[in-house]
């Protein structure tokens, strides 16, 4: 691994790379299991659910309420990061516990399927169906469906910024009030000056990226590719403003920025937090100071588009 001045504030993880293999996934992901805290938080009510997606599969969804919540309350969908085939880990639960009782909203957490069992578009049509599922049930589940934001980390940005896309191409009557966006994977061609630069960084780096690539079997010659690659769409109209954070020492540091140029030039508003001192992945460290105002300021970002939305 080279050196990088990650900050000290991010130690061990600043020295820690995921070995990551076929045989490495299939020996960690089963052992990844939700963790038990989700349901005993005395701010939140946890629901598991499961829906059915499209294929038939049934695919399983936490709903989280904070106790205070409005009756007819804003929701996020959340979808993890880990590269589309590393199961959501506990930091990523307590981030969208954060996302509930710091603005109010439900969140809705997806555990969609991984690669390479499940290659894509399936993860990408798992989060899709999750969403039609939570905005035709949204009166029944105490949610306004006028107001949904969508989000996710990493692997998850893609998600978040391909079910935008996927809602707008295929006509769904959703209208997405935000996407939030932290060291999004955005570009799937790993090419980059960031990711020709960032070869071995801590966390993630263009080399896992490189060998993540072949486990998705993402092919860029379909149609529904561009979901994956969201930076590569022909066109970025009608998608919903745009929170984009990223890490200083990250492999997809260029993919949020270019990005954010591609919304703007369509004239969508695009907020871009470039935080400091960090790495792909750093808000795992949720105690350091610099994990603290990065989640101040989506907190705050939310917040701003959920009134926003609710003043209409």
């Amino acid at each position: 691994m080279g050196k990088y001045p990650v900050s000290r504030e991010f130690f061990p993880f600043s020295h820690f790379t995921p070995p990551i293999s076929e045989k490495f996934l299939a020996m960690a992901v089963p052992n990844m299991k939700t963790p038990k805290f989700i349901f005993k938080d005395k701010e939140i009510d946890t629901v598991r659910c499961e829906i059915e997606s499209y294929d038939g599969e049934d695919i399983e969804v936490f709903l989280m309420s904070p106790k205070a919540a409005e009756e007819n309350a804003p929701c996020l969908i959340y979808i993890h990061g880990g590269g589309f085939v590393l199961s959501a880990a506990g930091y990523h639960y307590k981030n969208a516990m954060f996302y509930a009782k710091q603005t109010g909203c439900k969140v809705l957490f997806v555990n969609y399927r991984l690669a390479p069992k499940h290659p894509h578009p399936v993860f990408f049509e798992d989060c899709y169906a999750a969403m039609c599922w939570l905005y035709s049930n949204a009166q029944t589940l105490g949610i306004d469906n006028t107001r949904i934001g969508i989000g996710g980390d990493s692997a998850g940005s893609a998600l978040a910024a391909g079910v935008c896309m996927m809602a707008r191409d295929r006509n769904h009557p959703v209208k997405f009030v935000f996407q939030m966006l932290p060291y999004p994977f955005l570009d799937g061609r790993n090419n980059s000056p960031s990711c020709r630069k960032y070869t071995d960084t801590p966390m993630w780096n263009s080399v896992l990226s490189d060998k993540i690539a072949p486990m998705t079997k993402a092919d860029s010659s379909r149609a529904d590719y561009v979901y994956y690659s969201p930076v590569e769409a022909e066109s970025f109209a009608q998608l919903p403003p745009a929170y984009i954070e990223t890490a200083e020492f990250d492999c997809l540091h260029d993919d949020g920025i270019l990005y954010a140029q591609k919304l703007c030039g369509a004239g969508i508003s695009a907020e871009v937090n470039h935080t400091k001192g960090t790495m792909h992945g750093f808000d795992i460290v949720q105690k350091a100071p610099t994990t603290r105002k990065a989640l101040e300021a989506r907190f705050e970002f939310m917040k701003k588009w959920f009134a926003k939305s609710g003043e209409q």
